[in-house]
């Protein structure tokens, strides 16, 4: 690692880039608990609303790839910079919407120019530490760019609570100008290189891809899928643009993303782990809230309370991995929290609709255990071996295939809690009948009482509320059944070899390194 990356205060330059990270990584769910006071605010229909959340998702995952070049080509240190003022400035202006047209477009803004804030700021932490305390320093990055996403939700029900739902937005301001100013006084620029161009027809054919594949995942189910023409027509142009951006990338000189990353045998690992990764912890992060409020009906400030045993266990496991993944195998510490995943998942799939709140504090506090103590291994399988000139690209990558994983996962999982709550109380409903004993018995005859109209609709409200706990048990077997799927995959992998990482250089000039396949 070269010494002109490393920043004359390292502590203070980490603590602006982890508080980036941090508020950008909160930004991904804090407003889902604001959404209904939202629609009020804006008179707009459920599906008009979603555009709040769809507009900021879809603009930053077609413009995390962009992070490599254009940081190469106008300075690292510049563009993080320029992406945290533009982020800072439009939560401004999400607050001060008065116009759900004028909200999506500021939202989708912010999606956009915070988009390179998480990859940048994984190459800076990476390039401010030397190789043997990349683990921690990885473990301090996390602390910003997964945990704001498990506080958003507590953080942005408090603050709608109290104040409103402006405020989740206008936070954002003070702590980004902070983050901003110490980012300017502590973080070192890298080299430009002005002679790169940028391969405008791989750019545009990767973000159709992307932006269709995540328009498809947020309205697929709200639509019906494939029952819907706007559907077909997101899916096919999703696999057009992959399928030219792969054609073009393979055959141009310099094209926009250099796909021979794959050919690190350990670097393609980790992405499939970071895919399942993704896959499996943001699924339960989303039905969480759900859950406690329609099966539990517990108000914003104790659903806040309840998820916040997640946070802790999130956090002294990452804390906790930075330290140790330096003495105990990768695959050792993936096989845990992956073991985590599975036996906290199979748990909460043996709940009822009375659960108490000690199983669901453990459970979650399990829940962040596994996810925390996963993230360091993965990114240390990642980057230990990739020659340090790929590094921004790579992280970039890296974030894309989490941040999309993440989409299909909770689309996977709301879809199939459709599914199977649908069909459950379709099975429910045909047992409802006088004749049968259960109906009969003095209890139930007197609150359920099928002869009176208000004795059928408290009868259909619990059918409902029972149907519902079965699709949410479904999906909390189906995490827990793919989290021991993972498990074998760690036998393919390989145990590695240990390599110390090559000198970091901000990006590519003329021509590019070979890579040499780590077998």
């Amino acid at each position: 690692m070269g010494d002109e990356l490393t920043p004359r205060h390292r502590a203070l330059a980490t603590a602006a880039v982890i508080l980036a990270a941090l508020l950008y990584s909160i930004d991904w769910t804090i407003a889902a608990v604001a959404l209904p006071h939202m629609q009020g605010a804006f008179s707009a229909a459920p599906d008009q609303i979603s555009w709040v959340i769809t507009s900021y998702i879809v603009a930053s995952a077609m413009m995390i790839p962009t992070a490599g070049w254009l940081s190469g080509r106008f300075g690292r240190k510049r563009v993080f910079l320029t992406a945290l003022a533009g982020f800072t400035i439009s939560s401004f202006f999400c607050g001060l919407a008065d116009s759900l047209a004028f909200e999506v477009i500021a939202r989708a803004a912010q999606g956009a120019s915070g988009a390179f804030i998480i990859p940048l700021s994984q190459a800076i932490i990476l390039d401010s530490y030397p190789p043997e305390r990349h683990a921690r320093a990885m473990a301090l990055w996390g602390v910003g760019s997964v945990l704001g996403s498990v506080i958003g939700p507590t953080i942005g029900g408090y603050v709608t609570e109290f104040l409103s739902w402006r405020y989740i937005f206008y936070l954002n301001v003070p702590l980004g100008i902070l983050a901003w100013l110490g980012m300017a006084a502590f973080v070192p620029e890298t080299k430009r290189h002005r002679e790169r161009k940028l391969d405008w027809f791989g750019f545009l054919t990767l973000a159709l891809s992307i932006g269709a594949l995540q328009m498809m995942l947020d309205r697929g189910l709200r639509l019906d899928w494939f029952e819907s023409g706007e559907i077909l027509l997101e899916a096919c142009l999703a696999v057009l643009g992959f399928y030219l951006f792969i054609a073009h990338s393979l055959t141009a000189r310099q094209p926009f993303l250099d796909l021979r990353l794959f050919t690190q045998r350990r670097y393609f690992f980790a992405l499939l782990f970071v895919a399942g990764y993704g896959l499996l912890t943001l699924p339960t992060m989303v039905l969480m809230p759900t859950f406690l409020e329609h099966i539990r009906s517990y108000s914003i400030d104790a659903i806040g309370l309840l998820q916040a045993p997640r946070g802790v266990g999130l956090l002294g496991a990452m804390l906790a991995s930075g330290h140790i993944s330096e003495k105990i195998p990768p695959r050792a510490l993936i096989a845990f929290g992956l073991l985590c995943l599975a036996f906290s998942s199979a748990e909460m799939a043996s709940w009822n609709t009375d659960v108490g709140e000690w199983p669901i504090v453990w459970s979650g506090f399990l829940q962040g255990i596994g996810a925390g103590i996963m993230l360091v291994p993965i990114q240390m399988i990642a980057f230990q071996t990739l020659p340090g000139e790929r590094r921004t690209e790579a992280t970039a990558m890296f974030n894309l295939v989490r941040t999309v994983a993440s989409s299909v996962g909770v689309s996977i999982a709301f879809t199939y809690f459709v599914h199977t709550s649908a069909v459950s109380r379709s099975q429910l409903v045909e047992h409802v009948t006088p004749y049968r004993a259960a109906m009969q018995s003095e209890g139930v005859a007197s609150n359920w009482n099928l002869e009176s109209e208000t004795g059928r609709a408290k009868l259909e409200r619990e059918i409902d509320r029972q149907a519902a706990m079965i699709g949410y048990s479904s999906d909390f077997w189906l995490i827990a059944f793919g989290a021991v799927l993972g498990l074998p995959m760690l036998l393919v992998m390989g145990a590695g070899k240990r390599k110390a990482a090559q000198p970091s250089e901000p990006s590519l000039t003329g021509a590019k390194p070979a890579f040499s396949a780590d077998h």
